[in-house]
């Protein structure tokens, strides 16, 4: 005899991130395609703009990463934007005050993409768990 159950039936868990070097190589090769894109559009030397659009990929890579690879997906667009966005090209230069805040702004970046995703699929997981035990045994009642 076959008997039919729901799959959804019960709490599903929370999803569990990427794994970091995966993040990390994503966030790297994404950047690198992203200043490459921007310098063949806009033309080379301008960072303000590269700056936006490597902040916008390491919220969007922190997505699906844990806390713990925010620093590194913030370096690795730091580098990309320090070499190839700011003339000359290829050359990795130290700034002081400029550098501080655009890797700042990148780990800003990735910190608030990681922390909304965790926000989202935790209130997800409260949903689901808390619709699965309201229901009486019986089942909904209209009234």
């Amino acid at each position: 005899m076959i008997e039919w159950v729901t799959v959804s039936a019960g709490a599903r868990p929370v999803p569990r991130p990427v794994a970091t070097p995966l993040v990390w190589g994503a966030a790297f090769g994404g950047a690198l395609s992203l200043v490459a894109l921007l310098n063949a559009l806009a033309g080379p030397g301008r960072p303000g703009l590269a700056l936006t659009a490597l902040s916008l990929l390491a919220a969007l890579s922190g997505l699906c990463a844990r806390f713990t690879a925010a620093p590194g997906t913030a370096v690795l667009c730091w580098l990309i934007l320090n070499a190839f966005a700011v003339p000359p090209a290829g050359t990795l230069t130290w700034a002081g005050h400029r550098d501080t805040f655009w890797l700042a702004c990148l780990c800003t970046a990735a910190l608030i993409g990681t922390a909304m995703a965790r926000c989202i699929q935790a209130r997800a997981a409260y949903r689901r768990i808390s619709t699965v035990t309201s229901e009486p045994a019986d089942g909904p009642r209209d009234l």
